[in-house]
């Protein structure tokens, strides 16, 4: 089962035309982003997923005005922890020890090893640390979306405090990374649509080792 298809149909949508996502379509797109490896298994971010038209706007106008963000079905946001709390990371462990059957503090020598090595970094490399965590969670997502033909565009283009702010994601110990708006393509008016897919040959890409 490979997911060359769903990676060469997909491209960055510019133009999506209103069309809802079925539920259980964005519930698989959210789920492969859960289900996406991250660093120690923390999982240092949440995803708010946004519906309401009027909040769109509002987003829509910190972030360039792009149309996609008020004519998606499904606006996702992707927002990292801000920095490493530890209460969170021992959250995380007291989880993992419960959901694998574990007695409790079986998991302590790792996890001060992990609770160390990243408060140790200044906030700025912390909220860092967790943003990447953030785009690999998206990849995961992007891929699923493609699998079922939804349509989709990895947005950077936004102010983000203003986005916090909207969202009151200082609050939540959160600040947004990247938003995904998932839809339907509005074939007729974007100009990528029918564009040839570029990337760059396996020869410029990869490199083998023997």
């Amino acid at each position: 089962m490979s997911i060359i298809p769903a990676l060469q149909w997909r491209y960055a949508t510019k133009k999506m035309n209103g069309e809802k996502v079925s539920q259980d379509k964005v519930n698989s797109i959210l789920e492969a982003a859960r289900l996406a490896p991250t660093s120690s298994g923390l999982q240092p971010f949440e995803m708010i997923v946004i519906t309401n038209q009027s909040l769109k706007e509002k987003i829509k106008a910190v972030a360039f005005n792009q149309s996609q963000l008020t004519d998606c079905s499904h606006l996702i946001i992707f927002a990292a922890w801000n920095y490493y709390d530890i209460n969170r990371m021992n959250h995380y462990f007291d989880y993992y020890e419960k959901e694998r059957d574990l007695p409790k503090g079986f998991s302590d020598n790792y996890k001060n090893g992990v609770i160390k090595q990243l408060t140790s970094m200044s906030l700025e490399d912390q909220f860092e640390h967790a943003s990447r965590q953030v785009y690999i969670a998206l990849g995961m997502a992007l891929t699923e979306a493609g699998a079922l033909e939804v349509d989709s565009i990895p947005m950077e283009g936004f102010i983000n405090h203003e986005v916090d702010k909207l969202l009151n994601l200082e609050e939540k110990g959160l600040k947004s990374v990247v938003i995904l708006p998932i839809g339907y393509r509005d074939a007729e008016n974007d100009w990528q649509a029918e564009l040839k897919k570029v990337r760059k040959t396996t020869s410029d890409m990869i490199t083998y080792i023997d």
